[in-house]
């Protein structure tokens, strides 16, 4: 007697997806991250019943081992950092012993910091949810009203807020603050990870202001720091604090299955895109096309995508599709990104957690932790910058527990190919260590002064800061410059005006988009950003309407638009020139010489490309009339000696465009091996520099005194400039195309190129003894 037929298993999201054969041939690899079984522990002798009842009504028996763990630290005063993945609980590590203090001490208070206000206003309706009539909690930040910040200031005990209100709210007004600090037991660091490069150097330098401010008051608070899985999370965070943190870093919460797939979107026929290279269709299109079917599967799907811009495109076509399937399913599809008005966001997020909205496209905002539970699906759009950053964005889909998907959509660049055709380089490596430098003293000269407007510095503060004798330099730059004033008991402030350290690097105030007509203000754009997307003739979506750029006015702060629907979106170039100033280390090689130095960059955005919506066909080129501008940074440097380039048989002729190629593919390459973004750096190449005497390529911090990503670079030279090789030399495209050398911000149209001829100079490079000194 033959068995029964069993019952097929329900095919997976991602098998349903697969059966339109226009699918699969783009899905090129598929990980298989298996489920985990969860690990409780006991709840910790010191939590207070009243406590465990209430975790216990919203749904936690009990907690996992790593919140166990890392609450009994903390509470024996150890500063911690909780290091594991997305939807862990990392939250509640933290609770336990701030909401236990607070139920335990009627003085005890806490400073929450999240990197976004979203992240805190998620926070914030989590512990009011337990109704603890002693924890007063609140918000301080941009959006709290004039009227609330008093009653903040003087009754509440849990204080939710970001660094920038930290540094610019709550340390120049510390005296009113006094009886919060007084009683200040735990600062929490939410999402810690995202706090690299000059942003978190700057934060660095906040923590270590705040904890000279406490100190005034007797207070020495322990920091809880929640961070996505790094390499080295108790070193990273002790880095940004400035003390020794324990790190806490293995997982037990329980984990459904997730699929996760490599998908690479298809060249486009008859299309030649810049010098008739071929071109793929965007990635934006094909996450729009990808959110509207998964949405029309009934999936709650979030896509991540780059920018601003892009979310709101996403939206957009995702919208126009459903619409062809359902009049209902376009009103249940919206973008969240920054940018938009308080009362926008809040609704969005108010829609977000009632399940009202089903497919979402938004930018990193919703990276960091608002709890959006019952995701089926997340689509990455592009690299996100690091590794870290993909787990916590894939990490956002199944959060209770049940299998999700995750789908990474490669744009068309040398880094997001490279990555689809080497799977290995995603799923196979450890996650990076975070880069930040708070000894830059473009960093720290505004930090100390505003520290000495808080309180008069002295010696003994001076170690707080960084290496004392490198303190004392910035500490004389600013006396010569006449901001701060030295006497025999210090540095004092000089002006009655405060000063400010801006925080997020964006050069001055952001530019406010305002409509023609109207005069309704419709966002903001960081300053530096405003000359590659806010400049005269720039496309700007906001709501998923259009708005064409009339006129960037950069000393009002003001781009002034009007709504439009045009065919194309506009991308910007700009042209850089480069000097050394200073040659920091440096391996000589055989032929080869790369370097650490300090640098001069003058760089310019000069024009900027209309191209075709959906096919990102290029239809022209409009000059701009735009300042340069100037900065002091580092950048990593190899230089070729002329034997080595007749060895890798490159004429005089031949070596402006095999540089200017490896010099494109470098830059798109090192955010893999460093913890920056492709548009925070910048490179670039000649046959003869001046100041080295031989053909040279440069690839530059974009922030002023450097971010730690061209360091990063010079450490693991070999290891980049082979992922760089392999990635131009596995190209399918003849002779060079956005995949692999072509770079979109190019000033010089991307000519000369020559991709045969940057493997050529590459394989010489790597040949000289590069790889043989990182081996060794």
């Amino acid at each position: 007697m033959t068995a029964p037929p069993q019952p097929r298993p329900p095919r997976s999201l991602l098998d349903r997806l697969l059966l339109d054969p226009r699918v699969a041939e783009r899905v090129l690899h598929v990980e298989h991250v298996p489920a985990r079984a969860g690990r409780t522990a006991p709840w910790p002798s010191f939590v207070p019943p009243l406590l465990v009842d209430r975790l216990a009504l919203a749904g936690v028996p009990a907690p996992w081992e790593h919140q166990a763990q890392a609450a009994e630290l903390a509470w024996a005063g150890r500063s911690v950092v909780v290091s594991t993945g997305t939807a862990s609980g990392k939250s509640l590590a933290y609770l336990l012993p701030v909401l236990s203090s607070m139920l335990t001490d009627e003085r005890a208070t806490t400073l929450y910091l999240a990197p976004t206000k979203a992240l805190a206003t998620d926070q914030l309706r989590a512990v009011r949810a337990l109704n603890l009539m002693a924890v007063r909690a609140a918000t301080y930040d941009g959006d709290t009203p004039r009227e609330e910040r008093d009653w903040v200031r003087r009754h509440a005990r849990l204080v939710l807020t970001n660094p920038d209100m930290v540094s610019r709210g709550v340390l120049p007004r510390h005296s009113d603050f006094a009886s919060f600090l007084r009683g200040l037991r735990y600062v929490v660091v939410d999402e810690c990870h995202t706090y690299r490069g000059v942003f978190g150097s700057h934060v660095a330098q906040v923590l270590r202001r705040l904890r000279r401010v406490c100190a005034r008051y007797g207070a020495s608070p322990v920091f809880l720091l929640a961070s996505a899985t790094s390499a080295d999370p108790a070193a990273s965070a002790s880095r940004l604090v400035g003390l020794d943190v324990d790190a806490v870093s293995e997982d037990a919460s329980p984990r459904g299955v997730t699929e996760f797939a490599l998908w690479e979107p298809p060249l486009v026929p008859d299309l030649g895109g810049e010098n008739g290279a071929p071109v793929r269709r965007s990635a934006t299109a094909e996450t729009g096309d990808l959110l509207a079917d998964l949405v029309v599967e009934g999936a709650r799907t979030l896509a991540f995508v780059r920018s601003r811009r892009g979310a709101e495109a996403v939206a957009l076509n995702a919208r126009r599709a459903v619409g062809e399937v359902s009049d209902e399913l376009p009103q249940r599809v919206a973008a969240y990104r920054a940018g938009y008005l308080p009362e926008e966001r809040r609704e969005l997020e108010r829609r977000l957690q009632s399940g009202d909205l089903l497919g979402v496209a938004a930018t990193n905002a919703l990276e960091l932790g608002v709890d959006v539970a019952g995701l089926d699906a997340v689509v990455l759009t592009g690299w996100p910058g690091t590794v870290a950053s993909v787990w916590q964005q894939a990490g956002r889909a199944g959060r209770a527990g049940q299998g999700a998907l995750a789908v990474f959509v490669a744009r068309d660049d040398p880094l997001d190919t490279y990555l689809v055709h080497h799977p290995s380089a995603l799923f196979g490596r450890p996650v990076e260590a975070t880069v930040l430098d708070p000894s830059n003293p473009y960093v720290l000269g505004p930090h100390l002064c505003c520290a000495a407007s808080e309180l008069p510095l002295t010696e003994a503060d001076l170690p707080l800061f960084g290496e004392p004798d490198d303190v004392r330099v910035v500490l004389g730059d600013l006396v010569r410059r006449g901001l701060l004033r030295s006497r025999a008991q210090g540095w004092f402030w000089t002006s009655r005006d405060r000063p400010e350290a801006d925080l997020r690097g964006g050069g001055g105030p952001p530019v406010r988009l305002v409509e023609v007509g109207t005069g309704r203000l419709l966002g903001t754009v960081d300053h530096d950003a405003s000359h590659s997307s806010a400049h005269t003739g720039a496309v700007y979506l906001h709501q998923g309407e259009t708005y064409v750029v009339d006129r960037l006015d950069l000393s009002e702060s003001v781009a002034l638009v009007h709504r439009d629907d045009p065919d194309h979106t506009t991308s910007a170039r700009d042209v850089t020139d480069i000097r050394v100033v200073e040659e920091l280390r440096a391996r000589q090689l055989e032929g080869v010489r790369l370097s650490l130095c300090t640098v001069d960059v003058t760089h310019q955005v000069v024009s900027f490309l209309r191209k075709r919506v959906g096919s990102g066909e290029v239809l022209g080129e409009e000059p701009l009339d735009l300042p340069a501008r100037e900065l002091r940074t580092r950048a990593v440097v190899y230089t070729v000696t002329p034997e080595l380039l007749s060895r890798a048989q490159l004429e005089r002729t031949d070596v402006p465009g095999a540089a200017h190629a490896a010099e494109h593919a470098a830059i798109g390459l090192l955010p893999l091996f460093a913890t920056c973004d492709r548009w925070d750096i910048g490179g670039v190449s000649t046959a003869l520099h001046e100041d080295t005497g031989q053909a040279t390529v440069f690839v530059y911090d974009g922030h002023p005194g450097g971010a730690g990503f061209a360091e990063r670079g010079y450490e693991r030279g070999a290891a980049w400039l082979r992922a760089t090789r392999d990635a131009i030399a596995s190209c399918e495209c003849a002779s060079g195309c956005p995949s692999c050398v072509q770079s979109p911000k190019c000033g010089n149209g991307n000519e000369p190129l020559d991709k045969a001829g940057a493997v050529r100079l590459l394989d010489v490079v790597l040949a000289s003894g590069l790889e043989q000194v990182a081996a060794g």
